[in-house]
């Protein structure tokens, strides 16, 4: 019987309560929905892993490995071991996660489809062009990658304009930064497409071309696999340099690419990502005082 005061109510007497039970609906039903949580809480049961958690659970982080690329790559044929600037770095990120490498071989183009195809982690020195960014990720840049030349003898181009020459006949790898940067810079002189770079070094051997456009380091890699052929020349005016980043998988899951990112801040701030291209460098026989003076990283 009421008096007028208040009464508590019980279970019993909760409408929600029994409209529960009416639906035959309980506490555990809404359990569930933890699974609809966004990708930084838990993902949906039937979603895909993200590249954190996937390197995280498996404790295995894969990466595109290029034959021939240093000062980024090396293949020893006979043992199959790995060296180079960017397997110094992977195994620095592997420590992160506590995660061993799993090696792809590849190429440069071939890394941004491994990654669309979800058969990498991670691709090294790749530049971020907008058209690379309608599929792949990038993470901050690791270096900016100034570009330049080899010479024929006799011609020591200091800027775009010692180039720029109808008498000049100026190479470059078909598809790449080194045509953009030809075509812009050089459009006077007689420019050239080979399909490698290596077709662009003969070349310039045989006395067909006179200057050969590459960025810094490859530059120097070349130099040091055919040392006649340096020295190596960065132009100026304007100096053109890009940033060189990591690919990443495009996901709604971010997790990845900021650890990697704090891992590339942490590493260009204390010195260490120069210091392991220089020791890709040198395994050419290229020695620091063989560098540009106006080489910087």
């Amino acid at each position: 019987m009421n008096d007028g005061r208040p009464v508590e109510s019980t279970a019993t007497d909760r409408p929600a309560t029994s409209l529960s039970r009416r639906l035959g609906l309980t506490a555990v039903a809404s359990l569930p929905m933890l699974a609809l949580l966004g990708p930084r809480g838990a993902r949906a049961a039937d979603g895909p892993e993200s590249t954190f958690d996937r390197v995280r659970n498996s404790k295995v982080l894969r990466i595109a490995v290029l034959p021939g690329e240093l000062p980024y790559f090396q293949k020893d044929l006979v043992s199959g071991e790995w060296s180079g600037a960017a397997i110094a770095m992977a195994n620095d990120i592997a420590k992160v996660f506590g995660a061993q490498l799993a090696y792809v071989e590849s190429t440069y183009g071939n890394s941004v489809l491994d990654l669309q195809s979800n058969k990498v982690d991670l691709a090294f020195a790749l530049n971020p062009t907008p058209v690379r960014a309608l599929s792949i990720g990038f993470t901050d840049p690791v270096i900016t990658h100034p570009f330049g030349c080899l010479a024929k003898k006799g011609l020591a181009p200091k800027t775009w304009d010692d180039l720029n020459k109808p008498e000049l006949t100026i190479v470059f790898d078909i598809g790449s930064l080194h045509e953009t940067a030809a075509r812009r810079y050089c459009p006077k002189a007689k420019l050239v497409g080979y399909k490698t770079r290596d077709e662009c070094t003969l070349a310039l051997q045989s006395g067909r071309a006179d200057a050969h456009i590459q960025a810094a380091l490859l530059g120097l890699s070349t130099v040091g696999k055919n040392p006649s052929l340096g020295p190596y020349y960065l132009l100026t005016d304007p100096t053109v340099a890009l940033p060189s980043s990591l690919g990443v998988q495009r996901e709604p899951d971010t997790r990845f690419k900021e650890v990697i990112n704090a891992w590339i801040q942490m590493n260009r701030g204390t010195g260490q990502i120069r210091e392991w291209l220089l020791e890709g460098i040198a395994k050419f026989g290229i020695t620091r005082d063989q560098l540009p003076p106006n080489l910087t990283f």
